[in-house]
């Protein structure tokens, strides 16, 4: 695969070979040689012919998996009934594409793991306070038509977002599967009792899988 006459497809097997490495080893043990090693041929050359290091190789797998969809901008245009099910479907859409194929569910698996690194988790802080800006206009809607109680939506949005991807992520508060549970539990309870009772059995269903996606970070 000479990678000036198929640079696309070069790029895509070194995207998909890192993440396997990085899912299976972790970002921090998994060098560039070990790359290169699993590219079925091809050279180190041909890999920093388009990447200069691995951080640039894991952030262009982010950013492929960002370009995909907008599970916000979706759901902000769906046929709903009221800003509440807007909410629900954005964030159900959300969770589905964490375990639509195998990749999801590997990026997924490798997002959690990088959270131990302080690196990331800033990164991660700052991916939670951009999301929560998409989330607030949907919650507003709700607010207005009186699906949601009257309120603040983006500090709604913030306070929800740090409890999903801080307090139920492993990797920054590590805790047994069936604690993982109870957690998800206790969760509703606090959504019904702000008033944000987002959750349904689909939803659940959808963060059970998301659950088994993050299995190897759980203790």
């Amino acid at each position: 695969m000479p990678r000036n006459k198929h640079p696309e497809e070069t790029i895509q097997k070194i995207l998909d070979v890192s993440l396997q490495l990085f899912v299976e080893k972790g970002f921090e043990q998994t060098t560039v040689l070990d790359i290169v090693e699993n590219l079925g041929g091809l050279t180190r050359g041909a890999f920093y012919h388009h990447f200069k290091s691995k951080e640039e190789v894991l952030e262009a797998i982010f950013q492929k998996r960002h370009s995909v969809s907008d599970p916000f901008a979706d759901a902000m245009q769906a046929n709903v009934a009221n800003g509440l099910e807007r909410v629900q479907l954005a964030l159900k859409l959300g969770l589905r594409k964490n375990t639509i194929n195998e990749h999801n569910t590997a990026l997924t698996s490798l997002v959690v793991s990088l959270l131990s690194n302080p690196r990331f988790l800033v990164q991660h802080i700052q991916g939670i306070q951009e999301t929560a800006t998409h989330l607030a206009p949907l919650i507003a809607e709700g607010m207005a038509d009186g699906s949601i109680p009257p309120g603040n939506p983006r500090m709604l949005a913030e306070l929800f977002f740090l409890l999903v991807n801080f307090w139920m992520i492993p990797a920054i508060f590590p805790c047994t599967e069936e604690e993982m549970m109870t957690k998800g539990e206790l969760l509703d309870k606090v959504l019904h009792a702000i008033d944000f009772p987002i959750t349904d059995n689909e939803m659940e269903a959808l963060f059970t899988q998301t659950l088994d996606a993050m299995e190897p970070n759980i203790t």
